[in-house]
């Protein structure tokens, strides 16, 4: 009996381990959550700018050549293609169907694309899924640990698929959204060609104040700039969101198996508790048959 309840408490302390590394989980992940959408947020007021240099240049003349992203001759001898996808999933585990989710819809968006596109993947779990499902990666990036880790990231994506260099006709992002109702769900953007009515939109956003904007010197080059701007911001809100739905995948994975160790725990007491009783009740009959021999 002795070695029973040994084996029980020795379950049992380990069970407590286990409880108080999940729960430190818990808080960091919650913290990283906070992180995140506070990024996002603060994020706002810079594309909000971005955009409404971008609505100024729209109006100009000559400028829908620029904001379609017209093809450019591929380069002969290399790899042709004009479309580019960017998959945004994690380098660490307990997130549950996190990439799974993310691969399964990027995987059945790229299908129907008309051409093979090159694909890079944030991640290195992501990037195993993709390479499982057949799609030509090309790239990978390790996922951000924190949000001053963004941008540099942001900066080696943007070089990597020649987007500065205009070699990308068409470019897509496939990410994971935080979802109020669900922790999160997967969503796509097409960042290249620009889309029409995104153009249109923009450039009969009134302005803010009584003093029109003029553009000084070059307009292309302003809306050049302008536009790479757009990509890091719209890279930048993706990769953040993708973090913040993460570390939601974890809090609940975390949640799920803090519940699973509560219930164990309690079955372990109850267990270890009856056992103890048991052996009580036998060393109390003991000393009573003992006490009732010797009258």
């Amino acid at each position: 009996m002795s070695d029973s309840t040994a084996s029980l408490r020795r379950q049992i302390r380990s069970a407590d381990d286990l409880q108080s590394v999940v729960r430190t989980m818990k808080t960091l992940a919650a913290s990283s959550i906070g992180q995140y959408e506070q990024a996002v947020r603060a994020l706002g007021d810079y594309a909000r700018t971005v955009e409404l240099g971008l609505s100024v240049c729209f109006r100009g003349s000559g400028a829908n050549v620029a904001m379609t992203g017209a093809p450019v001759e591929p380069d002969r001898g290399k790899n042709t293609s004009r479309i580019g996808g960017i998959v945004f999933g994690s380098d660490q585990g307990l997130v549950g169907q996190f990439n799974d989710v993310v691969t399964d819809y990027a995987v059945q968006s790229l299908a129907a694309l008309t051409d093979r596109p090159r694909v890079w993947a944030v991640g290195e779990r992501v990037h195993a899924r993709l390479i499982d499902a057949g799609l030509p990666v090309v790239g990978r990036f390790a996922v951000p640990g924190s949000v001053a880790a963004i941008t540099p990231l942001i900066g080696q994506i943007l070089v990597a698929s020649e987007v500065r260099g205009n070699r990308v006709a068409q470019l897509y992002l496939y990410y994971n959204r935080p979802a109020s109702g669900a922790v999160y769900a997967p969503v796509s953007q097409r960042l290249l060609p620009l889309d029409d009515a995104w153009q249109r939109r923009l450039a009969a956003l009134p302005w803010p104040t009584g003093n029109l904007p003029e553009v000084m010197g070059s307009g292309s080059a302003t809306l050049s700039a302008l536009i790479r701007e757009y990509l890091f911001v719209s890279l930048f809100r993706a990769c953040a969101e993708s973090l913040a739905s993460e570390n939601a995948s974890r809090l609940a994975a975390m949640q799920r198996a803090d519940k699973n160790i509560d219930e164990l725990l309690e079955a372990l007491n109850g267990k270890f508790h009856r056992l103890r009783q048991g052996a009580i009740d036998e060393e109390l009959f003991d000393v009573i048959s003992g006490f009732e021999a010797t009258l």
